[in-house]
């Protein structure tokens, strides 16, 4: 028997229970959880059934679950939303998920939720304090630190508070996984909060975020002015997998590059290839390779801001994505106007330190026992890969050596993965179950078995190892490894990544 009734909360909301009998007292539990600087908005108990995204996308038999949604405000100008799902107590698995969000987030998606709750977890998301879209960030610092760091780690709490009134007890390990603006949550909880995640997957990860909106400036500005065709674009993405094909194993070789770092040299001779392949490339467009290549450096210092598109990548996800400068600049600068010497650097001041995910000291992760995978796509044009591959040897650095760190985190770099399916490998294991065997079990992350699957067949499948382990070989003679350089990629200057602040 079902039954429905209405209680206030401490915090003075009204909450609407749809509960079965003999519920009552782990729901009161729900009732009585105290938000700091934040409300419980709704709490709804949601029998097996189905749910429909924003998109039309149906998901069945959605398991029971209780549905709370917060709202928290920790300043003037903050506004977070949050949503946990709780599966019924014997469908618990002791487990506790963050989820991470995309884009400038301003929403939450419940079909990311489905997948942790079948797998008998709480999961609880944020929409990162952005909504009802972007524009909620101009000229509001509290929502720049909401979406940079404040909005998970405080949906953190909240959910973590949920998951023991309900069920009586902590969670036994908590998980964040999360990819783009998911990733530059992850490595903000990592570095500003290690104590809140037992284990945590950064996949794609957007944690150089305000360099990353400059090099998507850089682009935008560039392409405005020197277009490309497909065909033409066509032609410089198969004139760097040509060139780049020797480098490859023969699973890969013309179809994708792996490793897109490079020289001047493989640059120039990747343009004079592309314009044998399409006549059409003038002047003007081999000069904009070069900078679309090389990528945004300040025009004050040449100092490097970003790196540039990757050799064999799409440019179509390189610009865009503009919003940030709209934070502080005003919704009315035109972004063809802003410079890349002091406009960039009032940008970099008002937002690097909040935004930004860039501390190479994780000791008081490792020190818990913390467990992070981090990976990235060699033709991710969205956010390539160099800055996280930097990110990771400067952690080397700062430990002492590979092996140090290698022992609680790793960093794969997926061969021609787009920032999601792309033209290279589009199949990889569940990195979550990974990190999660890592952290319970010992079984520590190694090669793993990436697959291109192109209408359910599959076309490539390659060993992929952890960085800086390169494979070698073929699938006739069998595959192994080689130990792959280290580095290979300019380092975005300290003064574009300043200090964390509150």
């Amino acid at each position: 028997m079902v039954h429905w009734r209405t209680v206030a909360v401490a915090a003075g909301s009204a909450i609407s229970f749809c509960m079965y009998a003999g519920d009552d007292k782990m729901l009161e539990e729900l009732r009585k959880v105290p938000v700091d600087k934040g409300q419980i908005v709704s709490v709804e108990y949601c029998p097996v059934g189905s749910i429909t995204d924003g998109n039309g996308n149906t998901r069945d038999n959605i398991p029971a679950r209780v549905v709370v949604k917060l709202k928290l405000s920790p300043a003037a100008g903050s506004n977070i939303n949050v949503e946990a799902w709780l599966p019924d107590p014997d469908k618990w698995n002791g487990r506790f998920i963050g989820l991470g969000n995309g884009g400038a987030a301003g929403h939450i998606n419940p079909m990311s939720l489905v997948g942790p709750l079948f797998g008998g977890s709480a999961v609880a998301t944020t929409d990162m304090g952005t909504a009802p879209n972007s524009d909620s960030g101009i000229g509001n610092p509290e929502v720049w630190k909401d979406f940079g760091f404040r909005a998970t780690h405080l949906m953190t709490v909240a959910a973590k508070q949920l998951v023991e009134a309900y069920y009586g007890k902590a969670p036994d390990h908590s998980y964040f996984f999360g990819g783009s603006t998911g990733g530059q949550q992850a490595l903000q909880e990592a570095q500003r909060y290690p104590e809140d995640y037992d284990g945590i997957v950064a996949g794609v990860p957007a944690h150089c975020r305000t360099p990353l909106h400059a090099y998507f400036l850089w682009n935008d500005q560039i392409l405005r002015k020197c277009p490309f065709s497909e065909a033409q674009q066509g032609a410089v993405i198969a004139a760097a997998n040509e060139y780049m094909a020797p480098r490859e194993t023969p699973a890969t070789a013309g179809r994708i590059v792996s490793d897109p770092r490079c020289t001047q040299e493989d640059i120039e001779a990747v343009i004079a290839l592309a314009r044998k392949k399409d006549t059409t490339l003038t002047d003007a467009h081999a000069e904009a390779l070069r900078k679309l290549f090389d990528g945004p450096r300040s025009s004050l210092t040449g100092e490097r801001i970003f790196c540039g598109i990757p050799l064999g990548a799409s440019f179509d996800i390189a610009h865009g994505h503009l919003y940030l400068f709209r934070w502080v600049f005003g919704a009315e600068k035109d972004p063809m106007t802003i410079d890349f010497g002091k406009d960039i650097d009032t940008y970099t001041a008002a937002l690097g330190p909040y935004l930004n995910a860039e501390n190479p000291d994780l000791s008081r992760f490792r020190e818990r026992g913390g467990k992070l995978i981090m990976y990235s796509g060699s033709a991710d044009s969205c956010v390539p890969y160099h800055a996280s591959l930097d990110y990771y040897e400067r952690v080397c650095e700062h430990f002492g050596s590979l092996e140090a760190v290698a022992a609680f985190c790793k960093f794969y770099i997926i061969p021609g993965m787009s920032h999601g399916p792309g033209p290279g490998i589009n199949a990889i294991p569940n990195f979550g179950a990974s990190v999660i065997d890592w952290r319970e079990k010992g079984v520590e992350p190694g090669v793993i078995t990436g697959k291109r699957v192109v209408e359910g067949r599959v076309e490539i499948e390659i060993p992929i190892h952890p960085y800086p382990a390169t494979t070698s070989g073929n699938a006739e003679t069998g595959y192994g490894s080689t130990d792959g350089p280290r580095g290979g990629v300019e380092r975005v200057a300290e003064r574009f990544r300043p200090a964390a602040a509150e």
